[in-house]
Formats: C-alpha cells, sequence, structure tokens
C-alpha cells in the first residue's frame, strides 16, 4: 500500500508540473525576447528627464527610467519596513582600519519595539548577515553581497569607492526587506535595531565553519549525482547558465571598452594643449586654436564622465547579476541535495520492503541463528520484526523529506518569479541609463564642436571685413 500511495504521489507531482514550452514563457529575458510591446508604447506617452541635470534633449529611454521609479514610489506605499545605508565612516585601530555604514530604519511592524532604529555596521556584518539567512533558508534566494575589493581597485576608504559600495549595501538590505520571508527573520531584526556589543553577542551564535564547509560539499555532490532533477528546474539551471555566459560576455566587453576609453581619453588630453602651444605663435590664428583647444577639453571632461558612470553605474550591476546567477546555482544545488537525500530514501525503503517480501517466503533452517540454536521461526520472526521497524522509520523520514522538497520547490519557485520581474526591469533600466550616457556624452560633444565652428567662423568674418578696401570718395577722385 505504501508503494501505491508514493508511486501515485510522483504521478500527480509530474502532472502539476508545467510543460517545456510553459517554463520558456515563463523565463522570458529581455537579452532573449526584447521589449515588450507594451513597455515601448508607456515609453512613448511619456516625455520626464531622468537625469534633471541636463539642458540637452531628453532621450525618449528616460521616460521609462522615470516610470519605472514612479512605481517603485507607489510599490513603497505598501511596505511596512524602510532601510537606508548612509553616512560611512572611517574608524582607525591599533590592529587594522575599517569602515562602518549608518543603518536607519523605520517600521511600524509589531515585533519591533520601536518604530526607528540607527546603527552602524561594517562590511563583515553585513557579509555575517548574509551567511546566516543562507543557513536559515537554504531553499530562499537571498541577494548577493558585492565583493570586498572588486571596485576598480580603489582604496577602499576613498569618497568614490564608499559612494559605489554604499548604493550596493543599500540595495542588498532594501531586497531583504521586501522580501516576504527574509524580512521577517529574527537575525535580519537584530542586525537593524542592536546595539554594538550586543550585535557581536549573537554573532558568536551559529553554525561552526566546520559545518558549512560539510554542507557546501554536500550540496556540490548532489548536483552532480542527482539524475532526477524535475524538467522545470533543469530548465532553470539551463536558464541561469546561459544568462550567466550572457552577462559575463557582456561584462568583458564592457572591460575592453573602458578600457580603449581611457586610453581614447588620454589622447584628447595630449590633443587640447597643442592648439594652446600652436596659438603662442600664431597671432591670427589665436582664437581659432583656442576654440579648438577648448573644445577638445571639453570632450575630454565628457569622456572621464562617461567612463566613470559606465564603471559605477553599468559595470557594476552587470557584476551584480553575474553573483545572482551564482546565488540560484547555490540554491539549485541546495534543492538537489535534498532531492537526492529523498531518492535515497526511497531506493531503501523499496529495498527493506524487497527483503520482506523474500523473507515470508524464505527458509531459516540453514541460517546463522539456527546454527546457533536458535527455532528457524524465531529467527525468522525477529527478522520480521526488524524490517518492519525499518521500515516504519524509512517510511516516516520518506514523508517528512517529500515535505520537505516540496516546501524547497515552492519557495524557488516564489522566489524565481520574484527575481525575473525584478531582473526584466533593472535590465532595462540599465540598458536605458546606458543609452542615454551615450546619447548625452555625443549631444555635448557636438554641442562643443558646433560652438568652437561659430567663434572660427566669426573670426574668419571679422578678418574678411578689415581686409576689404574703402571705394574711393568722389572728392578723391
Amino acid at each position: 500500500m505504501a508503494d501505491t500511495g508514493y508511486s501515485s504521489g510522483s504521478k500527480d507531482e509530474e502532472n502539476d508540473s508545467p510543460t517545456k514550452s510553459e517554463e520558456k514563457r515563463a523565463f522570458k529575458d529581455p537579452l532573449i525576447s526584447g521589449l515588450d510591446v507594451t513597455d515601448d508604447a508607456d515609453m512613448e506617452s511619456l516625455s520626464l528627464d531622468a537625469s534633471g541635470k541636463s539642458d540637452l534633449s531628453v532621450s525618449r529611454s528616460s521616460s521609462l527610467i522615470a516610470n519605472l521609479s514612479h512605481f517603485e514610489d507607489a510599490e513603497d506605499d505598501t511596505h511596512d519596513l524602510f532601510v537606508h545605508v548612509d553616512d560611512p565612516e572611517k574608524h582607525t585601530g591599533t590592529m587594522e582600519s575599517y569602515v562602518t555604514f549608518r543603518v536607519n530604519t523605520k517600521t511600524t511592524r509589531s515585533e519591533y519595539d520601536d518604530s526607528e532604529y540607527s546603527v552602524r555596521r561594517r562590511y563583515n556584518d553585513f557579509l555575517w548577515l548574509r551567511q546566516r539567512l543562507e543557513e536559515t533558508y537554504p531553499t530562499h534566494l537571498v541577494p548577493p553581497l558585492p565583493e570586498k575589493h572588486s571596485l576598480r581597485r580603489l582604496d577602499r576608504f576613498s569618497p568614490e569607492f564608499l559612494r559605489v559600495r554604499q548604493a550596493a549595501l543599500q540595495k542588498f538590505l532594501k531586497r531583504i526587506a521586501d522580501h516576504p520571508v527574509l524580512s521577517f527573520d529574527k537575525s535580519f531584526q537584530v542586525f537593524l535595531t542592536a546595539k554594538a556589543w550586543e550585535f557581536q553577542a549573537y554573532k558568536k551564535q551559529g553554525t561552526g565553519l566546520l559545518g558549512r564547509v560539510t554542507d557546501s560539499l554536500h550540496n556540490i555532490s548532489a548536483s552532480y549525482m542527482n539524475k532526477n532533477r524535475p524538467p522545470e528546474f533543469v530548465i532553470m539551471y539551463d536558464y541561469i547558465h546561459a544568462l550567466s555566459e550572457k552577462i559575463g560576455v557582456m561584462d568583458r566587453i564592457c572591460q575592453r571598452v573602458s578600457k580603449e576609453q581611457a586610453e581614447h581619453l588620454i589622447e584628447l588630453s595630449e590633443w587640447g594643449p597643442i592648439y594652446t602651444l600652436w596659438s603662442n605663435s600664431e597671432e591670427e590664428l589665436v582664437p581659432s586654436l583656442l576654440a579648438m583647444s577648448e573644445a577638445v577639453d571639453k570632450c575630454c571632461q565628457y569622456m572621464r564622465e562617461v567612463i566613470d558612470a559606465n564603471d559605477d553605474d553599468f559595470a557594476q550591476p552587470l557584476k551584480e547579476y553575474i553573483l545572482f546567477t551564482d546565488a540560484i546555482k547555490a540554491v539549485l544545488r541546495r534543492r538537489d541535495a535534498i532531492q537526492m537525500e529523498f531518492d535515497a530514501t526511497v531506493d531503501e525503503l523499496n529495498r527493506k520492503k524487497d527483503e520482506r517480501e523474500q523473507l515470508k517466503i524464505s527458509d531459516q533452517t540453514y541460517s546463522i541463528g539456527a546454527f546457533l540454536g536458535k527455532d528457524p521461526e524465531d529467527v525468522k520472526q525477529q527478522k520480521q520484526d526488524k524490517l518492519e521497524h525499518n521500515i516504519e522509520e524509512l517510511t516516516k523520514q520518506m514523508e517528512e523529506l517529500n515535505d520537505k522538497t516540496v516546501c524547497a520547490d515552492t519557495d524557488l519557485r516564489a522566489d524565481m518569479e520574484r527575481w525575473h520581474k525584478n531582473k526584466q526591469k533593472d535590465l532595462k533600466e540599465l540598458f536605458m541609463s546606458q543609452a542615454d550616457r551615450q546619447i548625452k556624452y555625443y549631444e555635448k560633444c557636438l554641442k562643443s564642436w558646433e560652438g568652437a565652428i561659430r567663434k572660427i567662423q566669426a573670426k574668419d568674418l571679422e578678418f574678411i571685413t578689415t581686409e576689404v578696401p574703402e571705394e574711393p570718395t568722389q572728392s578723391d577722385s
């Protein structure tokens, strides 16, 4: 009866799983499918400036960015937990120097004693929080943290580094605060509210390093040994692997473009002073040469701004999504480990049931127990009792692991659905912003060169006017 019940449950799960065509539609990606028609229509109907800092014409992409920002503001109205990271501060000790960030929290949740909190946390504290959330919720997608030393080899105490790091930590905490499960975690609440000494005492509790390493090795081995992964998770893994490769290629191209732009900037910086030096020896060409030098200098400034913006606002988000794909692969490995344990339990249960059936028709006359003087029927009964006990324990374990597997699948599906929505919005905004920057860069350069042309033409007109001979008057004739 137990065999029949389990097999029917497996068939129900297979029937409930979506088809491959449905999965491919669920995993639609802007890198593959392009922009939605509805989004294009929304973009055409808006004309808001996303930057607010330029007097130049606004490209059509700015409207989507403004629309997305408005949508996020509307979502915030329904939230009851708000977290903001600011005020980086350097601390110098006898052994090391480090930076802390102020974490401000506002909430209306009943679990919190107060409505507002302000604490200081360093990067290692954020890292601890993420590790604790992964240990507590192994089948949920925990947002990634920025790598500790990954920002263009900048000084980790420089204002530019701290600004980018602050924005990344802010995004990390906001994603956790918006999560329907992770935001209610006790460790997250302690992170947001505990004083320094309380927080350090709380951090000492938890899984040791050896336990984490053992679990990690177990999960990695499970991903390779698991041969019964459901089709929907096979499609999910293939998609994440392909997305990781695409973004990795984009990241490498972005680095190559940044390198070429930096080399171009060096050449521009050497080009501008040539016109200035030339003007010292050509008195009649001074205005024209200075106009050329000024235009080149402005283009240098605009190129420098583009390089900095590409590194901070394009390259870093790309790296963040590479880390996101790694985090999803880790969740899939942990899910595979649970299923592998379930499959192993089912195999062991079926083996014990086969032994029980074989025992019913076996003759224990020549068993070891009978040779030791025991009655063969007593030996047979003892073996049957032992097998019944093992089958009972394995059945209970199989039911628990089945429930655990179903919960893991449900958690992963829900988090992936939420992640896909955010990813599509983030990547659209990322690409639109990149297009805006490039358009505005060329618009600024064009404006600078047009200004230089006007100055040169004005000088030529002045020169022609001074060179035209005056017509003789009647008295002279």
